[in-house]
């Protein structure tokens, strides 16, 4: 039997560890915007230590001279994008009324009225399954604007938090043996080859998966607006913006992409004719999107995932659909990252593991 003195103790000790891990959490949540430049900063610096390194092999480079010219080769491609494009993008937002709930609500209203009398026209009856005002009313456009207004927001604000980005970047990229060092000092000596072994194969197939993700997405922007501008799509680019990063959640990203795409072309066209401009138009457009779509699953998606983390395309569907399963969206695109991290921990610390030996193969 345990005395009233052991059983006071061990509630005041789990509510000490219950306080302090609240304590934790309300921490982090303080701190969430500086974890933000902290996850970024290390995207950057695994996509620029390529550039660093061959700075450093080819040109000879000094390696604090190899980081600031690739963080300053970095913002000038930055700045160029933000000139270039940020304006217009606001305008075209504006142009599709995409800032304006009322607006959208109304388009979408006009452009399932005119469908409707499309398929009346030709003795179709639609009333039982397109009702306008019925189903629209159980839908919350404001999310829309919300969304567009944050992705406006976040872009137009970004230069508040790049020059901490790029300090904190500059830093990883200059004191990463550094860094190595200082950790080779607070490691257990039994496990000490095996951690920075893991660290620097993750760093080198995260850098090529982040890599080849930007390629991926700048490849895919761009054959979306070219498809947009081909059947002469208003607002091409905000679109083509638009649906190119919803292409970053796998496999569900392009579905929601292509549905977007279609309803911003009817909202493009929606003072045209309905049978002879708005519907052909659109069904090219998506028609042009699917064609997207087969050449990145079946080309930049192989080559991209496949190579670049090493693992097997049925492993990364897998990965991606558990993710998905567990942590949503958000777990969906970190999935394929960290399972990349767990395949290289488990080689260097389970390499006799049967199971391990099968998934890590090609590491």
């Amino acid at each position: 039997m345990y005395s009233s003195k052991t059983i006071a103790y061990g509630i005041v000790k789990a509510v000490g560890i219950l306080l302090l891990f609240a304590l934790l959490l309300l921490f982090f949540y303080k701190i969430q915007t500086v974890i933000l430049y902290l996850v970024i900063s290390l995207i950057f610096s695994l996509i620029a230590n390529p550039i660093v390194e061959f700075l450093k092999r080819k040109l000879k480079f000094k390696n604090t001279l190899a980081v600031i010219t690739t963080l300053v080769l970095f913002l000038l491609l930055i700045i160029g994008v933000i000139s270039m494009f940020v304006p217009l993008i606001i305008s075209q937002s504006s142009n599709l009324s995409l800032l304006n709930t009322h607006q959208i609500e109304k388009n979408v209203l006009d452009i399932a009225t005119q469908f409707s009398q499309f398929l009346k026209k030709h003795n179709i009856e639609s009333e039982n399954i397109i009702n306008p005002n019925q189903w629209l009313s159980k839908m919350n456009f404001a999310v829309f604007t919300n969304f567009f207004n944050s992705l406006l927001t976040t872009i137009s604000n970004i230069g508040m938090g790049l020059a901490s980005v790029f300090f904190i970047t500059f830093f990883f990229l200059k004191d990463k043996l550094l860094f190595l060092s200082s950790a080779k000092a607070i490691l257990p000596d039994a496990h000490e080859d095996q951690i920075l072994n893991s660290v620097t194969k993750i760093n080198l197939l995260l850098s090529r998966y982040f890599i080849g993700l930007i390629i991926q997405l700048a490849l895919i922007f761009i054959l979306y607006l070219i498809v947009l501008v081909l059947f002469g799509v208003q607002n091409a680019l905000i679109i083509a913006l638009i649906c190119g990063i919803l292409n970053i959640i796998p496999y569900i990203g392009p579905i929601i992409a292509s549905v977007l795409a279609a309803v911003l072309t009817m909202m493009g066209t929606i003072n045209s004719d309905f049978q002879t401009v708005t519907l052909p138009t659109t069904i090219y457009v998506l028609i042009g999107f699917f064609v997207v779509q087969l050449i990145d699953n079946n080309i930049n998606q192989p080559i991209i995932f496949s190579n670049s983390v090493k693992s097997h395309p049925l492993e990364i569907f897998l990965t991606i659909l558990i993710g998905g399963f567990i942590f949503g969206i958000v777990g969906m695109i970190i999935a394929v990252p960290f399972y990349t991290i767990l395949k290289v921990i488990g080689k260097e610390f389970l390499p006799e593991n049967k199971i391990i030996k099968l998934f890590t193969k090609n590491i």
